[in-house]
């Protein structure tokens, strides 16, 4: 049994002081600290693990281990359990053991796997700070069985000393860690700050984020209308969040919710490369990286807003110079030519018959203009789209039958489509069919929403101003096609026309992105 002067004793706990201050690199640390341990204490085999929780731990150093230990690259002291683990697991192992039989070496011996080189047992001691453990130091040498007391407060002294020093290179590595995911954060944050809009938005969420983070995959779903709708996704091998539970999905994830004014408005789904679940320190760096996603939706959403306003404000100043200064000369202009009509003689014909022509044409062009203006500021579309159709209708002179399965509350830049396809084909029929009623029908599918604006007037094929339409029309496909929908007409001959148009919610109008 060996003995230690005061002298060695101090010796000793020094030079695995100075040894522990000259590292920060957690395994050449713990390697060096053990050979130095076992050389000033004269014993010979030794080894370190950090453990985790239950099963997982990690062979950290070692130093003299008898080959059957040591075969085939440490294998035995890499799987596979042991007493001083399970001690630990269980919360019995907070101070040193002075004898513990080797699991391993007894295995090792009873499958003949190799010589132990007299190792037997080995003393075991926790590894820790004062206010917690992680890990454990084992020590032994051939034919012995027994550590004294001495031995062991020495040991304890000295993994008090390692523990320490390797909680605080722990921490130093994790800021270090941490660091280096905050800069990988603040590229894919500089790279949100450039979308144009929200899906273009999500894209680069799960892109960036997949290829900065090594994700093996992410999606975003949208909330709407009490659903979770698939928005952008990369990698999309894994299902629909939302027709699993937590409880049967084999793999880890971690599922963060995209809060706006204390709303949850989405859900942010990642999944890990490998088997393992997300570290603490990347899941905080996930939720920041939410956060922001949640300040950029609402940043694109005010700018919307704003643009929305300003082209209002622009329509509305439009439409007052057009009534101010081109429909008050087309005013005057058939006030003149009536005018100029009555003192004509009535043997100058010729004359009176171009004066008429140039009244009717003026009270015409003013016609147009006050339609143009009126369209120009959407008086009651604010009312809701319905309610503003039957009022344009109403301007035009025409009466209007609407039919909807529900009152129509889709978002503002459908209606406005809507809205805005739908004058033009009422003022079509105005123009070009002689009819005085009109149709429209509302409706909506699981992918979008659509209208049908329909007369009972003469078809195309029987319309002798198609060419006076082309322009008409083709601003009603261009609304549709800017909107990602679909716009069609569809000629009943002798018996009316139909005008479609269709306009996809926004899941249905995503390309895969794997």
């Amino acid at each position: 049994m060996r003995t230690f002067t005061r002298v060695e004793e101090l010796t000793i706990m020094k030079v695995i002081a100075e040894t522990l201050n000259h590292c920060n690199d957690m395994h050449e640390m713990l390697q060096t600290v053990l050979e130095r341990l076992l050389k000033l204490t004269h014993l010979e085999a030794g080894w370190i693990f950090l453990v985790d929780e239950e099963p997982r731990y990690t062979l950290m150093a070692d130093y003299g281990l008898p080959p059957a230990l040591a075969r085939e690259e440490k294998t035995p002291m890499c799987s596979g359990d042991c007493h001083c683990l399970h001690r630990y697991w269980n919360g019995r192992l907070t101070e040193p053991v002075n004898i513990i039989e080797c699991k391993r070496i007894t295995e090792a011996v009873k499958n003949k796997r190799g010589d132990t080189e007299g190792i037997s047992h080995h003393a075991t001691i926790p590894l820790g700070d004062g206010t917690e453990y992680f890990g454990i130091l084992n020590i032994a040498a051939p034919y012995k069985e027994h550590f004294s007391e001495e031995e062991l407060t020495l040991m304890q002294s000295v993994a008090y000393q390692i523990g320490t020093a390797a909680k605080r290179t722990r921490l130093y590595h994790e800021e270090q860690q941490r660091a280096e995911l905050y800069e990988r954060l603040n590229k894919v944050v500089r790279s949100l700050n450039k979308a144009e809009d929200i899906p273009a938005l999500c894209r680069t969420a799960v892109i960036k984020g997949r290829d900065h983070f090594g994700w093996r995959a992410a999606a975003i779903y949208v909330k709407k209308n009490d659903a979770y709708i698939k928005e952008a996704s990369i990698w999309g091998d894994f299902p629909n969040r939302m027709e699993h539970s937590p409880d049967k999905r084999a793999e880890p994830e971690t599922i963060v919710p995209i809060t706006i004014k204390e709303e949850t408005v989405g859900l942010f789904h990642i999944i890990p490369q490998g088997p393992q679940s997300f570290p603490k320190k990347e899941i905080e760096v996930q939720e920041v990286l939410v956060r922001n996603l949640a300040l950029a939706v609402e940043s694109l959403t005010l700018q919307e807003k704003r643009r929305e306003i300003l082209l209002h404000e622009e329509r509305k100043r439009l439409a007052r110079d057009l009534h101010d200064s081109v429909n008050q000369k087309l005013f005057s202009l058939s006030l003149t030519a009536r005018g100029v009509k009555e003192v004509i003689p009535e043997e100058q014909q010729e004359l009176r018959l171009m004066l008429e022509d140039m009244l009717r044409l003026s009270q015409e062009s003013q016609k147009e203009m006050r339609s143009l203006i009126w369209q120009l500021r959407p008086v009651g579309i604010e009312e809701g789209l319905s309610a503003a159709l039957k009022k344009y209708a109403l301007h035009l002179g025409l009466t209007l039958d609407i039919r909807m399965e529900k009152v129509p509350d889709w978002p503002g830049s459908k209606e406005e489509t809507l809205w805005r396809i739908g004058q033009e084909a009422l003022n079509n029929i105005k123009k070009h069919t002689g009819e005085t009623s009109a149709s429209v029908h509302f409706y909506e599918t699981k992918t979008g929403v659509g209208m049908v604006v329909s007369d009972e007037g003469p078809g195309l094929e029987a319309n002798d101003h198609l060419e006076n339409r082309t322009l008409g029309l083709t601003s009603m496909r261009e609304r549709a096609e800017m909107a990602g929908g679909s716009f069609s007409i569809q000629s009943r001959g002798e018996r009316g026309t139909e005008v479609h148009v269709f306009l996809p919610h926004q899941e249905h109008r995503k390309e895969r992105l794997e």
